[in-house]
This record gives C-alpha cells, structure tokens and sequence, in this order.
C-alpha cells in the first residue's frame, strides 16, 4: 500500500528552504506552521477548506428526528419480532414516534417537528439514515465516532485533519474543541495520542458548557512584553539544545512548537474570541440572546469566526444530553430546543458569507436510538443504524442517502459505517485516508485502520 506521511513532506521542504539560514533560524523556521493547501501537499483538489464537527453526545434518535417510520405507529404499544443485542434492556415493544414528520424544501427531506428551524434550510443537508457502528456503550461508540477506534488510544479525527493539512493561520491553533466532553473518554475524544503533540485541540469550554469563551491562561501577566519575549527565547534555547542532544524528538519538537504557538496567540486570539462585537442581527441569527439557544449559540458562533480566521477543524460538544433511557418526550424537546436555531443560523450565516461551500459541517451523535421502548418511555443505545448529516462543502444538498429497515432499527441499504464517515471527511478536505499515515511502534497508522471507503454517492 502506497503511504504518505505529510508531516514529514512539510517538513523536509522546510529544511530545504532553512537551509544557509544558520541553525537557530532553520529551527524557528521548522517550528512554524504550514498550510498543505498552500504548498500543494493534497493528495487531490480539495472540495472544504475545513470542518465545524456537531458532536450530539448521547446518542439522538433517528426515528425522531430526520427517519421517519410510519411502521412504528402502526405496531405501536405492540411487541414486534426484533433481534435486539443482549446489551440492551428494553422490551421488543414499538414506541410510535411522539413527533410529527413532514416534507421540506424543493428536495422534499423529511424533518420531524423538532427542528423547526433547520427544517427551513432542507434543501442545504445531506442526510445520512443508513450509518452503523461499533459499541453498544457510550464510551466505546464515543471513542469511535472522535477516533476511529472503540477500544484503544487513538488521535482524534481534529488531530489527523491538522496533522493532514497543518495551519491556515500560523497564529491560531489548526483544531480547537468547543465544550468538549469531560465524560466518555474526556481528553482522548480530542488529543494526540501518539501524533505531535501540537495536533491536539485547543479547548474552550467543557461538556457542553460555553462558560466564557475563552482560552485558559491566554493572556500573559507578564508586566513587559520585551521581558517576556526574551524569558520565551532563552527557554526555547534550552529546548532545542535538549532537542539536539537527545535526536529528533516528536515530543520536544511539539513542545516547542506549542510554547511558540501560545505566545503568536496572545495577539491574534483575544480578537477572534469577542463574539460580543457581532451586530445585533448575528447574535438573534445564532439565538445567543435567548436563555434556550444561548450557550449552544454561543458555540455556533465562534466556530463561524474561528472558521473565518482559519481555524481547520472546530468541534462543538453538547454534553451527554441526548441519553434518553426514559422521558424521552421531554428530553429530546429540550436538547432540540436548544440546538435548532443556532444550528440553522449557522448554515444561514456561512451562506450568506459565502462559506459554506468551502466549509464541511457534520451533524452526529456517537450512534441512535432504539425504536423500541425501554421503560416506560425511553429508548436505549443503537448503534445498528442512526442518522447523521452534512452541509456545504462539497457534498450533495437536500438529499437523504440510505435506508433503515421498516422499524428504523439496522441500516439496510447503502450502510455507511463510522470508518466510511472519517473518510469521506478527509476526502472532501483533499486528503486520501489511506495515505494519511503516521509510523510509531514499528507499523503505519490511520485514521480508519484497514477500513473505510469514500461514500462517493454524497458527494457534489
């Protein structure tokens, strides 16, 4: 199999062009960042520049949100013949759907009642119905759905996307995190793991909590910006002496380069960050003034001005809300509630900025519901077959791709496992995901293992 590790591409052109510059220079040089897009490092045309990651953690429910089932109503309150895994406890008996479906758009997409809002920019998704997994428990379809693996430490897909493609800002970080998940994994759903350590998320935020939106220890103390310059150069010459003793070193070199990162951040960051400057209009478009859509929409709106001042890959987190074993009425409304709006603003306000085309936003929880009912009125993990959806960046508008049987409980037609999703994403970014390697511990690693397949039917 032919393999391609970019970081190493990027950075023996790097040392062609440091070359005569002495050796501090070659290595300040080294550690900058660098944008695959620009030095023509893509294994082909890219159709996205970046990807705004929704990660619905808990699991939403298929057959209640963009699958609808009309069998369900029918059998519902009855037990029906299911072969359900021995891992879930429910009962083999329907549960109807306890929202309306209905067409929209010129596409006709079906969207349930709990998203009026993104019901209004049907004709910009490209639902997926048929996706299945592997992990009936949360944190093995969690570290799946952030890693490509249920059981092992992995780099997460932001780590393998900045590795991939390097940085479109050299003062900003190439993968930022918002609210991420403190729970199922924690860290790992956004770290390195055994890539550079600057590949890891810059976290705002935790578990599905905007907090203030901003960076921790951004800003420097420091009383004289001269001072501090000269502290970071001497440090960083203990570092790349140590760098040179020792030989080439992923975890100094990542060091180094962070240290560097943080400090051009001190400048460029604070600016991005201010959503408070965005006009009245924005702020209503995203629902940040609203109790319901704020922190969500909060969120949704500094992922538009990281993705506009270049930031790669930003993941938004909603927390572990989607887990509706009971009350799945309510539950379900209040997590919608939240999320509808800002969801639609985003789409609406990319487009407007002539973004979207150039901007990948996924829409997924770890996997579905079951369409059974568990307790009185909940349904359990489903992995079997669940929905997720994309919009712009060069995949098919207002269509629904695949198929779930009658009851909405296995994928059946046109499967698109987790592997084939991580993929496609890469593929839209330019990226062929059995080249993207990394060699550690003696073999080659990828995103997707020794699986996936691009779902080249979705895309434009």
């Amino acid at each position: 199999m032919q393999t391609a590790n970019f970081t190493a591409s990027r950075r023996a052109l790097l040392r062609q062009a440091a070359c005569g510059f002495g050796a501090l220079a070659a290595a300040e040089l080294l550690s900058r960042p660098v944008d695959a897009m620009q030095t023509g490092l893509l294994h082909h045309v890219a159709r996205a520049r970046r990807v705004i990651f929704l990660f619905m953690h808990g699991g939403p429910s298929q057959v209640d949100t963009f699958d609808p089932k009309p069998a369900l109503a029918r059998y519902d309150g009855k037990t029906i013949p299911i072969d359900l895994p021995s891992q879930v406890d429910a009962k083999p008996i329907a549960l109807k759907s306890p929202w309306k479906f209905r067409q929209h758009g010129q596409s006709g997409l079906w969207v349930s009642e709990l998203f009026p809002e993104l019901a209004k920019v049907a004709d910009e998704l490209c639902v997926i119905r048929s996706m299945h997994t592997r992990g009936q428990s949360h944190g093995q379809a969690v570290s799946m759905l952030n890693t490509g693996s249920d059981n092992l430490v992995r780099p997460s897909l932001g780590s393998w996307v900045s590795y991939g493609l390097g940085n479109e800002n050299e003062n900003l970080p190439s993968f930022v995190a918002l609210s991420p998940a403190s729970s199922h994994g924690g860290p790992r759903n956004y770290g390195s793991a055994f890539l550079p350590t600057t590949h890891q998320a810059t976290t705002i935020g935790v578990n599905g909590k905007f907090r203030d939106g901003k960076i921790p220890n951004l800003e420097s103390n420091h009383p004289n910006r001269h001072h501090q310059i000269q502290q970071l150069a001497l440090l960083q010459q203990y570092n790349r002496r140590h760098l040179a003793s020792s030989g080439p070193d992923a975890a100094i070199e990542g060091a180094i380069a962070s240290y560097e990162m943080a400090f051009r951040m001190q400048t460029a960051a604070p600016d991005v960050l201010r959503i408070e400057d965005e006009p009245g209009s924005i702020r209503r478009l995203y629902g940040i003034d609203q109790a319901a859509t704020a922190s969500f929409g909060k969120n949704c709106l500094l992922a538009r001005r990281l993705a506009e001042a270049g930031v790669r890959f930003i993941q938004i987190s909603t927390g572990n809300v989607w887990d509706q074993h009971g009350n799945l009425y309510a539950g379900h409304q209040k997590n919608a509630a939240a999320t509808d709006l800002p969801l639609a603003g985003l789409i609406h306000d990319l487009k407007q900025r002539g973004m979207l085309d150039e901007t990948l936003i996924v829409w997924s929880g770890e996997f579905g519901r079951t369409p059974v009912v568990q307790g009185r009125d909940g349904r359990d993990h489903n992995p079997q077959g669940f929905t997720a959806f994309l919009a712009g960046g060069g995949v098919k508008s207002g269509l629904a791709f695949g198929e779930t049987d009658e009851l909405g409980f296995r994928a059946v037609r046109d499967r698109v496992h987790m592997h084939d999703l991580h993929a496609t994403i890469l593929h839209l970014l330019g990226i062929d995901h059995q080249r993207l390697t990394y060699r550690y511990a003696g073999r080659d690693f990828r995103l997707t293992d020794v699986y996936g397949r691009v779902v080249d039917r979705i895309l434009a």
